[in-house]
C-alpha cells in the first residue's frame, strides 16, 4: 500500500489592493493656461507704466494747475462780467479740458476750477478790476 497524501487545495495568491480612484482632473494631462505665458509680460508692462506715471507726474500736476486756474478765471469773467450762466460758460473752455470742473459760490462771487485729486484754483470777482485769481496755496 502506498501512502499518498491528497494534494493540498491551492490557495489563491493574494491580489494587490486596487489603486484609489483618481479625480477627473488628475486623469487628464494638465494643459498650461493660455494666460500663464502672459503674466510676466503683463507685470513688465505695469511696472513700465508706473515708472512713466511717476516720471511724468510733475508735468500732469502742472497742467492740472494751469487748467484749473484757466477755468476759474474764464468762468468767473464769463459768469460775473458777462452775466452768463455757468453752464453756458463751460462752452468757452478749450478742447481737452473735459477733466476740469467748475463750481460757483454766489455769496463771495467766486468760481473754482478743479481737476480731481490734482489741482484746484479759485477766481473772485473784484468789481471794476474784473476777476482775480486767488494765490495758490
Amino acid at each position: 500500500m502506498t501512502n499518498t497524501n491528497p494534494p493540498e487545495p491551492a490557495t489563491p495568491e493574494p491580489t494587490p489592493p486596487a489603486p484609489p480612484p483618481e479625480s477627473p482632473a488628475a486623469q487628464a494631462p494638465r494643459r498650461p493656461s493660455r494666460w500663464s505665458g502672459c503674466l510676466p509680460w503683463a507685470l513688465v508692462v505695469l511696472v513700465l507704466l508706473a515708472i512713466l506715471l511717476i516720471w511724468k507726474f510733475p508735468s500732469f500736476k502742472a497742467q492740472a494747475e494751469l487748467g484749473s486756474a484757466y477755468a476759474a478765471r474764464v468762468g468767473c469773467s464769463c459768469r460775473y462780467v458777462e452775466g452768463r450762466s455757468l453752464e453756458s460758460c463751460q462752452t468757452d473752455f478749450e478742447p481737452g479740458m473735459e477733466m476740469v470742473s467748475v463750481s460757483e459760490d454766489p455769496e463771495t462771487r467766486t468760481i473754482t476750477g478743479s481737476v480731481p485729486l490734482l489741482a484746484s484754483r479759485s477766481a473772485r470777482y473784484a468789481g471794476a478790476s474784473g476777476c482775480l485769481l486767488s494765490p495758490a496755496d
